[in-house]
This record gives C-alpha cells, sequence and structure tokens, in this order.
C-alpha cells in the first residue's frame, strides 16, 4: 500500500458516507411531493414486508400529490395500511385502482423541526468523514513506522487526505444548505 492508495480509499469511504447523508437528508419530507418520501415504507406481501417501490408504479403528477399504482390490485389494502402506519401525516386515498397520497403544506414549525434533523444528518456524515479521515492518517502512520514511505510522504499524504476531507465536508455543508432552503420556502 502506499499514499494514493491511501487517498483512493479515503476518496472511496467518504463519497460513500456522502451518499448515505443524502439519503438521509432525502428522506426528510419537504412541502412538495417526491416518490423517495414513501421509500422507506414496507407493507405485508404474501407474508411478507416488502418495499412498496417493489409492488407498484410510484409517480409525482403534481408538487403536492404521490400517485402509487400498485401491479397486483390486491395489494391496494396493504399499501394504504402501510403508509397510514408510517406515521408521516399523510391520508392516502384508495379509489379501487391507485392510491392518491395528498402531500399537505407544512407548517413554520414542522419546517424548522426538519431543518434541526437536516442538520443532525449533516453532523453525523461530517463526523463518518472525519473518522475516515482519522483512519486513514493512521494508516499513513503505520505505513511510515514500517518504513514502505518515507516521513515526507506521510506528510504530504495527510494533507492530500485533509484536503478531501475538506472537499467531502463542503459537500456535505451544500446539500445541507440546498435542503434547508428547500424546507424554508413553499
Amino acid at each position: 500500500m502506499d499514499v494514493k492508495s491511501v487517498i483512493e480509499i479515503s476518496r472511496d469511504q467518504m463519497s460513500k458516507s456522502i451518499e448515505y447523508t443524502k439519503l438521509q437528508l432525502g428522506k426528510v419530507r419537504t412541502g412538495r411531493a417526491t416518490a423517495s418520501l414513501v421509500d422507506g415504507i414496507k407493507a405485508i406481501y404474501y407474508g411478507n414486508p416488502t418495499p412498496i417501490s417493489q409492488m407498484a408504479n410510484i409517480s409525482v403528477p403534481d408538487a403536492r400529490t404521490i400517485v402509487i399504482q400498485p401491479w397486483d390490485r390486491t395489494t391496494l389494502q396493504p399499501i394504504e395500511k402501510a403508509i397510514q402506519s408510517a406515521d408521516l401525516g399523510f391520508n392516502p386515498q384508495n379509489d379501487g385502482n391507485i392510491i392518491r397520497v395528498p402531500v399537505p403544506p407544512l407548517t413554520e414549525e414542522r419546517r424548522k423541526e426538519y431543518v434541526k434533523i437536516c442538520k443532525k444528518y449533516a453532523e453525523e456524515g461530517k463526523v463518518a468523514i472525519r473518522n475516515i479521515r482519522r483512519e486513514q492518517v493512521d494508516a499513513l502512520k503505520k505505513l511510515e513506522k514500517d518504513k514502505a514511505i518515507s516521513e515526507d510522504e506521510r506528510k504530504k499524504g495527510e494533507e492530500e487526505v485533509q484536503k478531501v476531507t475538506d472537499e467531502f465536508v463542503r459537500k456535505v455543508d451544500e446539500y445541507l444548505n440546498h435542503k434547508e432552503k428547500e424546507l424554508m420556502e413553499d
């Protein structure tokens, strides 16, 4: 292993942390309808909890409605129940063929609550990135100790890992700012 591979590992692991953070932020509800709002919901299908996305087409015809069209009409009831019990504040409407999920606008209080949740997710993402940095710096120190790299190479490597860390922390901040703006506008 050399400095270059340590940097590559850092980049790879940090981008996974970013993806996870984006996924978490995407689950936070804004005033707009998105298919990701029902992503984590599972309905009982032949005795097994199954993600709704594997049981139906999910579309968003307008900013306030999610439409769920099951492939098997016998799953309408379980999907409707799953959405109600998911406690997202949605009241699905089943017309016998499709389920319409009206997305109510957010109150100012809820928006601020969601911003706090987003900040918590972003901070968790930054902590994960910093932990990766620490692990990779330790790996560089071990390489130096094992005489695989020189002290100068280790220092350069640490600087490079720090640059990568700063880049990814900036990305988390950008995603958070974007999500905050999205939450606070109607």
